[in-house]
């Protein structure tokens, strides 16, 4: 029954689907008996985990740019989906400075072409577009960002994701509300881990590229402070905005903020550590300070979630020790196991994120 088996036989198109997020969104609404569609330009690393865990196989996938209105439309309209959840995006800040009006072009005019396919559609559909916490404009406090604070960004990333709020909110005022077959939420979540990611320049895979190969693991920003949390927390908001949007139990057009708990702000230095004790290294011997900065990076970037609780019931489950846990297990299978069979601890993976959540009388798990 986790989230009222909403999705069950339900059509669902996730653009941005071989990617991280994509592929473990894919995997949980499979498990939830959807009938899956994606829609992404290309597969976005080597390894990956959309090809690691078979989901080729097992989604109705479309290659295409999301900048390309026309091919992106005609995939809506054959599909014809009961939801929609936008994730496709140039996510890694290093190539915004290398490729900056790719990344502009990709998240900003790249939503805008999202909405003008929903703005076409002429049945029932729910659709959930996902931006980032980069999207607001950082000024570095100790507080955690609300949904009406302001956007924007210092580096090109955040820009790109602050645009697109700008195209969301125009387009929702100009067309969306005014459609009553239509019912679209925004999420905004911070940065994620969890296996099966390997992304360029992303932490865990530095982490578990160098402790498979006896390798120190080289960091720029060790006292930099994240909002850890596991790839799940931020993907189970997703899935229920979609099912309350769908049940008609919360305002539509509204954005919503998916973090983890406070205690889970670490730094990247304690983040790393915990991993390589995890992997059964001695943390001390583990890592190499470059000090190399080689653009700006935010220090601290916190959400507040209130809104989520207050009106979608919703918080994150997995404290931060857990979180970890999953993470050390999933790549110890990969790397260490050579587990050939991926795809089934995904889905267990998913159901001891579900069956702790349901622990913690959260409604969607029940």
């Amino acid at each position: 029954m986790a989230f009222n088996n909403i999705y069950q036989g339900k059509r669902v198109l996730v653009t941005g689907n071989t990617g991280f997020k994509g592929s473990w969104l894919s995997t949980w609404l499979i498990s939830l008996g959807a009938k899956v569609y994606g829609y992404a330009d290309g597969i976005p690393s080597n390894p990956s985990m959309f090809e690691t865990i078979g989901l080729d196989k097992k989604v109705n996938h479309k290659n295409g740019d999301i900048r390309d209105g026309v091919m992106f439309n005609d995939f809506v309209q054959s599909v014809r989906p009961n939801f929609i959840f936008h994730l496709a995006a140039q996510a890694i800040v290093s190539t915004s400075y290398a490729e900056p009006l790719d990344t502009l072009t990709t998240n900003a005019v790249g939503t805008a072409v999202v909405l003008e396919a929903i703005r076409k559609i002429d049945w029932e559909c729910t659709c959930v577009i996902i931006t980032s916490d980069k999207a607001y404009d950082n000024v570095e406090w100790i507080w955690g960002y609300r949904e009406n604070d302001s956007m924007g960004g210092k580096d090109v990333y955040s820009g790109s994701k602050g645009a697109a709020e700008l195209v969301l909110k125009c387009w929702w005022h100009s067309f969306v509300k005014h459609m009553p077959n239509i019912r679209l939420g925004i999420a905004r979540a911070g940065n994620v881990i969890g296996g099966g990611d390997w992304a360029k320049d992303r932490i865990i895979v530095d982490c578990v590229k160098a402790f498979s190969t006896g390798n120190c693991v080289e960091i720029r920003s060790p006292k930099a402070t994240r909002p850890w949390q596991h790839v799940l927390e931020p993907l189970s908001g997703y899935l229920t905005l979609g099912q309350y949007l769908s049940e008609g139990k919360c305002e539509n057009g509204e954005a919503f903020n998916f973090g983890p708990r406070a205690e889970q702000s670490k730094t990247v230095l304690e983040l790393v550590q915990d991993l390589s004790s995890l992997w059964g290294l001695n943390p001390d011997s583990t890592v190499k300070l470059t000090g190399n900065v080689p653009f700006h990076e935010a220090t601290l970037l916190k959400l507040n979630c209130d809104k989520a609780l207050a009106y979608l019931n919703w918080h994150s489950t997995l404290n931060y020790d857990q979180c970890v846990d999953f993470i050390a297990d999933w790549y110890r299978a990969y790397y260490i196991d050579k587990s050939s069979d991926l795809y089934r601890l995904t889905m267990e993976q998913i159901d001891k994120y579900t069956a702790a959540a349901a622990q913690q009388k959260l409604a969607w798990a029940l």
